[in-house]
């Protein structure tokens, strides 16, 4: 359960980290960050793999590069969910939407690295 809730953080403070790097992406306060990491993860783990399936033969032929944009929808959907929900997270355009998803999978990776020195599986 501790492990849940690490990744939770982490997800959030990436997600505020990228929103001060990446420019047409914001996030209002961190709370708002904690429920777009929730809507995120929601995305990820219903929509994702069903777009990332219709999507696989593109993939094939570019070599998996067409995830990134399967990366960026899928970020995009999220932001629009939370726009839905009146959370406090907004994406604007394909691009910041990219390149979001490329700044936020490696901010969370290098975070999550830090955090799970210490923590044991």
């Amino acid at each position: 359960m501790v492990s849940f809730f690490l990744t939770w953080i982490v997800a959030a403070v990436s997600l505020v980290i990228t929103a001060n790097i990446v420019p047409g992406i914001a996030v209002t306060s961190f709370p708002a960050a904690m429920l777009a990491a929730v809507v995120i993860g929601f995305v990820n783990a219903v929509v994702r793999p069903i777009i990332t399936l219709l999507t696989l033969p593109l993939s094939i032929l570019s070599l998996g590069l067409f995830l990134f944009v399967v990366n960026a929808i899928s970020l995009s959907l999220a932001s629009w969910l939370a726009g839905a929900f009146s959370i406090g997270f907004a994406i604007n355009g394909f691009w910041p939407a990219l390149f979001g998803a490329i700044v936020l999978s490696l901010v969370s990776g290098l975070i999550g690295r830090f955090v799970n020195v210490g923590v044991e599986q």
